[in-house]
């Protein structure tokens, strides 16, 4: 889909990785910490509950979280920049440079499709994330 660099859950989270984000920090989180770069950067979406962060001292690696929602509360210098770069994304979008990951629609919710959509996911094979809605 036009990624630079490709990194597959089924293998050690270390393999060739320089900068990574990914969920289950804690789970992940040491293994992160040798595969990045002396002084390099990790950065997380995620909220874990404790992670050690003397594994980032010995080489220098710098920790940054990303919350989407930071810019307007806090009217950060780079909101305008964000708001451009959303407007870019929806053009891409719009000219068929960027797509989702939808493979399946999995219809409304109800116990049926609920476990359907719980399925790929649970086998290891899947690709984004299922989605299912009260809108069809």
């Amino acid at each position: 889909m036009g990624a630079h660099h490709v990194s597959s859950h089924r293998e050690r989270v270390g393999v060739g990785l320089r900068r990574v984000s990914l969920t289950h920090t804690e789970q992940h989180f040491a293994q992160l910490g040798e595969s990045i770069a002396p002084q390099g950067l990790f950065r997380s979406i995620g909220d874990p509950a404790s992670i050690d962060l003397s594994l980032l001292k010995r080489k220098s690696l710098s920790l940054h979280w990303g919350l989407m929602f930071t810019c307007s509360p806090f009217e950060t210098d780079d909101m305008a920049r964000r708001g451009q770069l959303l407007c870019e994304i929806a053009e891409m979008v719009d000219q068929g440079q960027l797509r989702g990951t939808l493979g399946e629609h999995y219809g409304i919710i109800n116990a049926a499709n609920l476990k359907r959509s719980h399925a790929i996911p649970e086998s290891g094979r899947a690709r984004g994330k299922p989605v299912p809605d009260g809108s069809r």
